[in-house]
């Protein structure tokens, strides 16, 4: 039986950890108040992901996402979606200091129902987490492949490759974890590195390109439904081709526009 049977009970950092091997998280990524209502009764988090800077804003990256697009699109989602744990993805540039991350997250906070953030980084983060965490701020750590590192890291690197790398990330993961991180998300490891490091934390794990044995998983909506066609990476499986349905409906309506089939007497008042 799931943990939360009752999908109208909201969903806390607090229940969030008793997933930990019992049962798998479910998590998706959503931009607005519509589809976070399509999520809503079937999902356990929804994360407003900067990658909504690519899918709905056409840009090559996510670098360019600013807070106040995050905000916008929270609030949004937030609108949609009440009882799963929301999480707020801290753009780049936005985190550089302790200060500037409380600052911003407390902006997060009041002006948002989210319920917590995100934020990409290894032990170079951890003064950031404490800070953050220490003022009230739950805080997902997001390790591996990191899109806000893609131009310094030049391009989308798959992690967990050699055994000094191995050492690194679940280096990174302990500590995340001591400095107050309640989930870590785990984005393009090898999939035996990212169970080991499953397997070495007392907190959850979430996987994107980090195979089965995370203690969840995060596709991004636009891509796991085929809307989002400019690339297709390799652990993201289209459940639909929504972007060939939509081509296939429009061209429908265009015809009977054109045809003057739509609006017949049944769509007329």
């Amino acid at each position: 039986m799931s943990i939360h049977s009752d999908r109208k009970k909201k969903i806390t950092v607090k229940s969030i950890a008793k997933y930990k091997g019992k049962e798998k998280i479910v998590m998706i990524t959503a931009y607005d108040a519509l589809f976070a209502n399509l999520f809503e009764p079937q999902v356990d988090m929804i994360l407003v992901g900067d990658s909504l800077n690519m899918s709905m804003f056409g840009k090559s990256d996510t670098l360019s996402a600013t807070m106040d697009q995050m905000i916008y699109h929270t609030k949004a989602v937030c609108s949609g979606a009440q009882s799963p744990l929301i999480v707020f993805d801290m753009p780049f540039g936005s985190y550089n200091t302790k200060e500037q991350a409380l600052e911003n997250a407390i902006r997060v906070y009041k002006e948002t129902n989210a319920d917590a953030i995100k934020i990409e980084g290894g032990a170079n983060r951890v003064e950031i987490i404490e800070h953050l965490t220490k003022n009230g701020i739950a805080v997902i750590s997001h390790i591996g492949l990191m899109p806000q590192f893609v131009r310094g890291d030049g391009g989308y690197i798959v992690r967990g490759k050699t055994k000094e790398d191995e050492e690194a990330l679940l280096k990174d993961a302990k500590i995340l974890e001591q400095a107050g991180a309640f989930v870590i998300l785990l984005e393009g490891i090898k999939s035996d590195v990212a169970a080991k490091i499953t397997k070495e934390l007392s907190v959850p794990t979430i996987g994107i390109g980090a195979g089965i044995g995370c203690d969840g998983q995060v596709l991004v909506w636009s891509d796991m439904f085929g809307f989002f066609e400019e690339f297709k990476p390799k652990f993201v499986k289209r459940y639909m081709e929504g972007a060939k349905l939509i081509r296939e409906a429009l061209s429908e309506y265009v015809s009977e526009v054109k045809e003057q089939k739509f609006p017949s007497d049944r769509f007329s008042y």
